[in-house]
């Protein structure tokens, strides 16, 4: 596995649907956006595909089925059917069965998405502790989901019932902002009970399992807007990484990333997956990208040049801050830098 601690952004000579046989690509924040398809998404999308390249999508959110996920990006412009999509349903109902017999009831804490992935791996939903349950599985629920449900997992799980969860996301995007996700859930069964799930959603292995063996890529590349699920997801399962600047991820997180949250890439956008990227190469004591030059002096990040790009100079920047960090969390101040490129 790749797990190097990168110190810079990579280059490549190829654009990145040459380079890459398929894209992992997150949903919210990456291809939409309250429900809506995200400035260029589609039209970039549908050139990578036209390329030969494998699109695959890979959520966190367990609430709707591949089928519904599907469609809703279908009706955006973007052609997938249910087994172009992967969830964190889907991992954690495998992890269950992996551990459980055929036919072993689990009690559902969570929307259809989970129900579904369930019975495609032979389990039987149920809906209350006293179902006598074998499992609790807990997942995103949708913005209706009743109090109640999460006082069943409670129930069960302070009777020692086995406990997982699809992912621990504390905040999904929304329309209306950032809202409390599947993670704030299971904060309230974990702090009623003092027990931990067993959990399957990025970034751990048992989703960067079940998205290699539903598509099969032989040479992916995660696509993301967040460090700490979809970067890390990409660097625990050792395979590349883009990110994408349309969702979650501010300049300045990105510039103080641990090594486990520095992608190998980093766009603008979707349009990132069509071009070629730029090198970034050593130059006076610092960094050099397009026609910026990036450099640390006594605990500030220094932006030189005037070049036409700022991602470049962005780029630039990071190879200074993280070479400066190395292993650890850069300190550096970059306000004026980032104020300089406009980011």
């Amino acid at each position: 596995m790749n797990q190097t601690v990168r110190i810079a952004p990579e280059g490549s000579q190829r654009s990145l649907n040459e380079a890459y046989d398929t894209a992992l690509l997150d949903l919210d924040g990456v291809v939409y956006a309250g429900g809506e398809a995200i400035t260029y998404a589609v039209e970039s999308l549908g050139t990578a595909r036209d390329g030969g390249m494998r699109l695959a999508y890979v959520t966190n959110n367990a609430l709707r089925t591949p089928q519904a996920v599907a469609e809703h990006l279908t009706r955006l412009g973007v052609p997938a059917g249910a087994e172009d999509v992967i969830t964190s349903a889907q991992a954690v109902a495998r992890l269950i069965s992996e551990q459980l017999p055929q036919g072993a009831r689990v009690l559902v804490i969570g929307g259809e998405g989970l129900r579904v992935a369930l019975r495609e791996r032979g389990l039987l939903p149920v809906e209350s502790a006293d179902d006598d349950p074998a499992a609790v599985v807990q997942g995103y629920g949708g913005p209706d989901m009743p109090w109640a449900r999460l006082m069943e997992a409670g129930y069960a799980v302070a009777r020692g019932v086995p406990w997982y969860a699809s992912n621990t996301d504390l905040t999904i995007p929304s329309g209306r902002g950032i809202a409390p996700g599947n993670g704030a859930g299971v904060e309230v069964v974990r702090i009623v009970t003092g027990q931990d799930p067993q959990v399957a959603g990025k970034p751990l292995p048992p989703m960067h399992r079940e998205t290699i063996l539903r598509t099969g890529a032989r040479r992916p590349l995660v696509v993301g807007d967040r460090l700490d699920t979809d970067i890390e997801g990409a660097y625990a399962g050792g395979v590349d990484s883009l990110l994408v600047l349309t969702g979650v991820t501010t300049p300045a997180q990105l510039l103080a990333a641990e090594p486990k949250h520095r992608p190998a890439y980093v766009d603008h956008d979707l349009r990132g997956l069509l071009t070629p990227q730029p090198v970034v190469e050593p130059s006076d004591g610092g960094f050099r990208c397009g026609g910026w030059t990036a450099r640390v002096a006594d605990g500030v990040l220094l932006l030189e040049g005037d070049g036409d790009e700022p991602l470049d100079g962005l780029r630039a920047l990071c190879a200074a801050a993280w070479d400066e960090a190395g292993e650890g969390v850069s300190g550096a101040d970059a306000g004026k830098a980032l104020a300089r490129l406009g980011l």
